[in-house]
């Protein structure tokens, strides 16, 4: 099937990593609906999109509500009336000691980055079903790897999106449906500065210390290997768990090098 009748839904398309991909990937001839709850930043994403002669659509939801899976899965079948690609991006996170963890803070993380992955799966699971070249990407982190303190919430729920990676790998493997995730590093993304404040700077310095390449990653460095995995030439890849991180993720390197 040419990429030019694709149809790839991108959840945290409005910024950093998702918007890259968006980009990168309508620049592919794949149409793309870029979702997220900010709809200008939605909108600036196909704007410069539509401005390189891609196609692209704003879906705005709040993917810690069970009911926008099902919503935006309608939406973009409705435009297109197919699914062939599903990226999984958006994501929340908040840094707290255990003591100052709450439910709320639980639930928000779970809701937003397990639960709204698995039932965007399952909502996309019949358009999937019917591609013939279908690909779901997970983005995990390499907290999901890490035992860093102050990200037992974050960290958990990025293991969970792996487990679910590799678990619907094996399951959805007889539909041809393809199924993995990249776990990035340090990456220069807005996310940061939902835990970081003021003192980006500093949180960025402490970051690079822990990556044996010395540097943080890109947005569009992520975004090229999304759209890999979202291309057929990556058909027999599936059930994996890529870190993109700089060697952040190296036996023995993120204690290590954070020292020196």
């Amino acid at each position: 099937m040419p990429e030019s009748q694709r149809v790839a839904i991108i959840t945290g398309g409005g910024s950093g990593i998702g918007a890259a991909a968006a980009e990168i990937m309508a620049g592919r001839g794949i149409r793309i609906a870029v979702v997220g709850r900010r709809l200008e930043l939605l909108n600036a994403t196909v704007g410069r999109i539509a401005k390189a002669g891609g196609t692209a659509i704003a879906v705005q939801a709040d993917l810690s509500d069970p009911a926008a899976p099902q919503a935006i899965i309608r939406r973009v079948a409705g435009e297109w009336g197919k699914i062939d690609i599903l990226v999984n991006d958006a994501a929340y996170i908040k840094h707290v000691p255990i003591h100052e963890g709450t439910r709320e803070l639980f639930d928000e993380h779970i809701a937003v980055n397990v639960r709204a992955p698995y039932l965007l799966i399952q909502a996309a699971l019949p358009y999937l079903k019917k591609s013939s070249a279908a690909a779901i990407i997970n983005i995990s982190s390499s907290s999901g790897s890490l035992a860093i303190p102050g990200q037992a919430l974050y960290g958990l729920s990025k293991a969970a999106l792996e487990y679910l990676t590799r678990s619907l790998a094996a399951e959805l493997a007889p539909f041809k449906i393809r199924v993995n995730a990249i776990a990035p590093g340090p990456v220069d993304t807005p996310i940061h500065l939902s835990w970081a404040g003021y003192d980006i700077a500093g949180a960025y310095e402490r970051m690079i210390r822990e990556v044996p390449l010395r540097r943080m990653g890109t947005a569009a460095e992520l975004g090229e290997w999304i759209a890999w995995l979202a291309d057929e030439k990556a058909s027999f890849v599936t059930g994996t768990v890529i870190p993109v991180d700089g060697g952040q993720t190296l036996p023995g390197g993120n204690s290590r090098i954070a020292q020196e």
